[in-house]
């Protein structure tokens, strides 16, 4: 096969060759006997390979994730425009079951909205009304809900031929029937269920095949994606993204060159990471899936790898053949990851002007801060430029296509450094859109940095439901003041970056980052939620605010549009989760919501109204004494909290509100704590048993510490009081977490 100028591996492209399709004739057959097409009324979620690539014959639907296969988000429809935006109101509103972060993005056909919740709920609701026409919980178990790195999340859900498939946190992808939300099958796709493998992202579907990929990088698991027929669940190909045990033969060729690119032996035995566990798009006319890969584990490069080699196909975009998973080419965006710097990020497909040319491109904004412009039909690098600060590169070189790093500002293995943008990426899984008219893309851009050091030697830890990345990220300090100056330097923006001169063209600053996808549209609009619990409308073209409207809590999905019965709608899906209040809870409190899950769907004059946020302040329970005054103890039990605990309920046990804030236990959580911790008395609501990684000393020391941070958190609050600050304290504050 020929190759292109990074040695990326090529195939001639099929040609798609002409065919009376079944679409085509059920057209002929609507114009011939127009009484008679009338008369047949449509299956719910009919949808197929045809309609799905005739997507946008069907503005009034949203057929897949990023409604066409291209994955441009954007709409023609412009019954709601710049002109009349400002007469949005809310149409209907629908409570989903679990208030934890909600991500996905909805299925709108022929009237029926599909879409998912936390813990991987269905729900296929009346597009006009928001009525619940079915329910599917697919009832994860209780441990599995802690296996995952960013909360229990789920994308959203696929359509095909009357059925409606999920995948589930706990791995199960589960075909439903569309007209009733009955299980018709589901299949398994972990591959090892000793490893902490998730699904979070939404399935795509291309000619008859699902395809899922999972996450679980962070906790050491193999990647790859897999695609499984759509009548019977039966796997049809795997694809790996990173090599197996080196002692056993390579799956494939891709698997032979992949190896080439790793050292020693520790990667395997590490899992290598590689996830595939959000972006996908697809090319009919090339036949190419494009699919984006996750960061590699361990983390730290030495660790790994020896310090040596690219570690493909980590951070890295591939293209492969839909029908059998066979390897067609792949860029790699960081080679030898050693920042988190996945290239699971938005891929959009588009026919750009360059340079007086069309061009086939695919284009890219993922987390280290570089929008890149591709060749789609080769995976040539085009052009990328820095579209938010950063210093771990100085520049992409296009003749090798590679990355400049900047060793002195950027390698933290010898000492530690500050990198930009931090591990949160300066876009992270939000979607971005693309707006043929105004050739601009907007993408949820943040400015992020953190402070990277490695360790000396591997460290294993059993436990599931523990991270271990093979470096140390120092811990926030607990000075209430200092924190807020930090949580300032975080900031989002939208930004409408022009992909051809490949510069900002607009952007909109906010309170913090974490905001929601994008949406564009016909009616030069975009439309985005916020992280401090707006939706919002912006001119495409200016970027000039044009309408808003509260949410009551963090919107992280993307948004979308569609028509019924001549009436346009715009849904968000709200609900604040994720990576940032999880793991950077003290930070994400600038955001100042709490979850509450909902889908918010608006209309032109629209009546309907938002319950009023639930954000009661909370009362601090009576304090327990403090026992452990020994400050060396004391930081030691901060350092076990923050490694085991921190994750879910926040550095320095400061809550994001979407976990538990553990500085409210009262006197029977305190009482039961050993039993939770150690026994697993919570672990059907998620919370995993330690006993066996945690002794009871450090159990305890965890304990007192959280007593600690109590007495730090009761002194914050009469220090405003007396400061005459709005939180007034009578030891209450608004503690969403705490509950």
């Amino acid at each position: 096969m020929p190759a292109n100028k990074n040695g990326n591996t090529l195939s001639t492209p099929h040609s798609r060759q002409p065919r009376f399709t079944p679409a085509l004739l059920a057209l002929s057959c609507a114009l011939s006997f127009p009484a008679l097409a009338q008369a047949a009324p449509a299956a719910p979620a009919a949808v197929d390979f045809d309609r799905l690539v005739a997507a946008d014959r069907e503005p009034g639907n949203w057929m897949s994730h990023g409604r066409t296969y291209g994955e441009q988000r954007y709409s023609p429809l412009k019954r709601i425009n710049e002109k009349n935006v400002a007469k949005l109101g809310l149409a209907w509103t629908y409570k989903l079951d679990v208030d934890r972060g909600v991500e996905a993005t909805p299925i709108v056909v022929d009237g029926v909205m599909y879409t998912t919740g936390a813990k991987s709920i269905v729900y296929a609701l009346d597009a006009r009304s928001g009525k619940q026409l079915w329910k599917f919980d697919p009832e994860v178990p209780g441990p599995r809900l802690s296996e995952g790195c960013c909360d229990v999340v789920n994308r959203g859900v696929a359509v095909w031929q009357g059925k409606v498939y999920v995948g589930a946190y706990d791995g199960r992808l589960i075909a439903l029937d569309a007209a009733s939300g009955r299980k018709l099958w589901e299949t398994d796709t972990v591959i090892d269920h000793d490893r902490s493998y998730t699904i979070t992202g939404a399935p795509r579907i291309v000619k008859g095949k699902v395809l899922i990929g999972n996450g679980g990088a962070e906790y050491g698991v193999r990647g790859y994606i897999s695609a499984y027929d759509a009548d019977s669940g039966k796997l049809a190909w795997r694809f790996y993204t990173v090599p197996g045990n080196p002692a056993e033969p390579a799956e494939n060729k891709a698997m032979e060159m992949a190896r080439a690119t790793w050292s020693g032996d520790e990667y395997w035995k590490q899992g290598g990471g590689g996830t595939v566990w959000d972006s996908m798009a697809y090319d009919p006319e090339l036949d190419l899936l494009y699919i984006g890969t996750g960061n590699a584990s361990w983390w730290n490069r030495k660790l790994r790898s020896q310090g040596k080699g690219d570690n493909l196909f980590v951070s890295s975009i591939v293209a492969l053949r839909p029908d059998s998973g066979d390897y067609v080419w792949h860029y790699q965006v960081t080679p030898g990851d050693m920042w988190d710097f996945t290239a699971t990020q938005h891929i959009i497909l588009a026919d750009l002007d360059i340079a007086g040319e069309k061009r086939k491109v695919l284009m890219q904004a993922p987390k280290n801060g570089f929008f890149y412009v591709l060749d789609r039909t080769t995976g040539k690098l085009l052009s990328a430029e820095k579209f938010a600060p950063v210093n771990w590169a100085t520049h992409i070189d296009l003749a090798s296509g590679r990355p400049v790093f900047d060793e002195k500002a950027a390698n933290y293995l010898d000492e530690p450094k500050l990198v930009m943008p931090a591990f949160i990426g300066a876009h992270n899984w939000q979607p971005m859109s693309f707006n043929p008219a105004t050739g601009l893309v907007y993408i949820p851009m943040q400015e992020t940095a953190n402070l990277l050091s490695a360790t000396g030697t591997p460290e294993r830890i059993a436990h599931k439901s523990v991270v271990n990345l093979g470096i140390d990220v120092p811990d926030l300090p607990e000075d209430p003041k200092v924190v807020k100056d930090i949580a300032a330097s975080f900031k989002g923006r939208l930004l409408a970056w022009d992909p051809v001169k490949q510069k900002a063209a607009w952007s909109q600053e906010y309170r913090t980052i974490y905001n929601g996808g994008t949406l564009s549209t016909g009616g030069n609009l975009v439309f985005q939620g916020t992280a401090d619990g707006r939706v919002t409308a912006y001119a495409a073209d200016s970027g000039k605010l044009l309408w808003e409207s509260p949410a009551n809590t963090g919107v992280m999905a993307g948004p979308v549009t569609y028509e019924v019965d001549g009436e346009q709608y715009v849904t968000f899906m709200a609900g604040w989760g994720g990576t940032f209040p999880l793991i950077l809870g003290p930070l994400s409190q600038r955001a100042k919501v709490r979850p509450e899950a909902r889908v918010l769907t608006y209309k032109l004059n629209g009546k309907a109204k938002l319950p009023a946020p639930q954000n009661q302040p909370q009362a601090l329970p009576r304090l327990q004494q403090l026992t452990l005054t020994d400050e060396a103890a004391l930081a030691h039990s901060r350092g076990i909290f923050n490694g085991f605990c921190g994750s879910c309920h926040g550095l320095n046990a400061v809550s994001g509100g979407v976990i538990p804030d553990l500085r409210y236990l009262d006197d029977e959580k305190h009482a039961q704590f050993q039993s939770i911790v150690l026994g697993g008395l919570r672990a059907t609501k998620g919370m995993p048993p330690f006993a066996g990684t945690l002794s009871l000393d450090q159990v305890e020391g965890i304990r007192q510490y959280l007593i600690k941070r109590s007495h730090d958190l009761q002194k914050e609050l009469e220090a405003s009081a007396a400061a005459g600050s709005p939180a007034k304290a009578s030891k209450t504050a608004s503690a969403s977490g705490a509950r």
